[in-house]
């Protein structure tokens, strides 16, 4: 067996690591679930694209607005603690909508309102997790912690939107119930890890200085604010997935089952790059392979929205995931591995923005575009401008192009 191989599975030997992972594993598997039951309970509802761009807008303001809190309190807590309790709020909310939809619904403002703290208890989450990972393997194995870490990530992403689109057909309350019960066992898992901070944790003072250091410590670092903007700006206009229940109802004539099954393909896609990521890291050419990977996710999208066909609409969905793996993979390397400990917590609760960003505020801009223009034209304009986005950035973030390795030596 190679060296990277050996890395491979020696990372995921650590017991802490695993409980990191399916925990992760759990919670992506109840977020996708809940994802296909909101958007197609939504759609149900309203018909509406634009009422399916605003499940986006309310899962995304949480994030935004509380990320200078989110931050400080991942640097400034047991980000164990912070994760579990998190997870604890996504499970009282998923409940909510489980009584929701056994109560005869016929509004869609209740569930828009009920998202809102799905994305509040993400805003939480992430940062307190993505500070938490590298504390917890060494630096050398920290490449094939992420792509294992991903890989366990994307297979619920593959799993939970099928999951949900079958259990759809019992009702949306049951997907909410199982998606509710994965993130409560997400919760006891995290709060099992033993965490081991790189240095004894010190409450900063809460200061405009110490809440805005995250956003600072990125404008400094050109090839990680390359990094996330790129995968920001791509997704943002590039994403289609807030318009699946459309493209599955009235382009591809599929049901719930089926924009399941489209929902997962990003995933699939995702998978089986993080696996080969798992065994063979980027080792040289990062930033130029990250800004590929960003115009073949940009050219997927175009024909995914000229697809009327599900085979290919499905294999062009598998491609975006892939290489938007890729570009994760990058992005997600430089900002864990290159910030230092005591800021992760708040350069994570930024990436979180910006994450949000290019998927919820993504979704409210497809929302909005299809709305105006019909779905069809709105997800092939946004995979032309996404491959517009990777050219251009190849020329504003030089540093980021020519960003050979994927960690600095030492």
């Amino acid at each position: 067996m190679s060296t990277l191989a050996t890395t491979g599975w020696a990372v995921f030997r650590n017991g802490d690591f695993r409980l990191f992972s399916f925990a992760r594993f759990l919670t992506g598997l109840a977020y996708q679930m809940q994802a296909v039951a909101i958007g197609w309970f939504v759609y149900d509802l309203t018909r509406s694209a634009l009422a399916l761009g605003l499940v986006g807008l309310a899962g995304f303001l949480p994030a935004m607005l509380a990320a200078p809190v989110t931050g400080h309190v991942a640097d400034s807590c047991d980000r164990r603690l912070v994760a579990t309790a998190s997870f604890g709020l996504q499970a009282a909310t998923s409940f909510g909508l489980l009584a929701y939809a056994l109560s005869g619904a016929q509004a869609a403002w209740p569930v828009y309102a009920l998202v809102v703290f799905v994305g509040l208890g993400r805003a939480f989450a992430n940062p307190a997790l993505q500070a938490l990972l590298p504390t917890i393997v060494p630096r050398e194995m920290f490449g094939s912690a992420i792509a294992w870490n991903s890989t366990l990530w994307q297979s619920s992403s593959v799993m939970g939107p099928a999951l949900g689109g079958l259990l759809y057909a019992a009702g949306p309350a049951v997907v909410f119930g199982g998606a509710g019960a994965s993130f409560a066992l997400a919760a006891l898992l995290v709060v099992a890890i033993r965490y081991r901070p790189a240095a004894a944790i010190e409450r900063p003072p809460v200061t405009w200085e110490t809440l805005s250091a995250g956003i600072a410590y990125i404008r400094a670092h050109p090839v990680v604010l390359g990094a996330i903007s790129l995968d920001l700006f791509a997704v943002l206009f590039g994403g289609a997935t807030a318009l699946l229940p459309i493209f599955a109802a009235e382009v591809l004539h599929v049901g719930p089952l089926g924009l399941g099954a489209l929902r997962s393909m990003p995933a699939a896609g995702a998978v089986t790059m993080a696996i080969w990521l798992a065994y063979r890291p980027l080792r040289r050419h990062a930033g130029v392979r990250m800004l590929r990977a960003v115009a073949v996710f940009g050219l997927a999208i175009i024909v995914f929205g000229l697809s009327s066909s599900l085979p290919l609409s499905m294999a062009c969905l598998f491609v975006t995931g892939a290489a938007d793996m890729v570009s994760v993979y990058v992005r997600q390397t430089f900002v864990q591995a290159e910030t230092p400990d005591a800021m992760r917590g708040r350069v994570a609760a930024v990436n979180t923005v910006f994450i949000g960003a290019s998927n919820e505020l993504g979704e409210f801009e497809s929302g909005l575009l299809a709305a105006a223009m019909g779905a069809v034209p709105a997800v092939v304009a946004g995979g032309v401008v996404t491959v517009l986005i990777a050219v251009l950035w190849a020329r504003l973030f030089p540093a980021l192009r020519e960003r050979d390795h994927l960690l600095k030596p030492g």
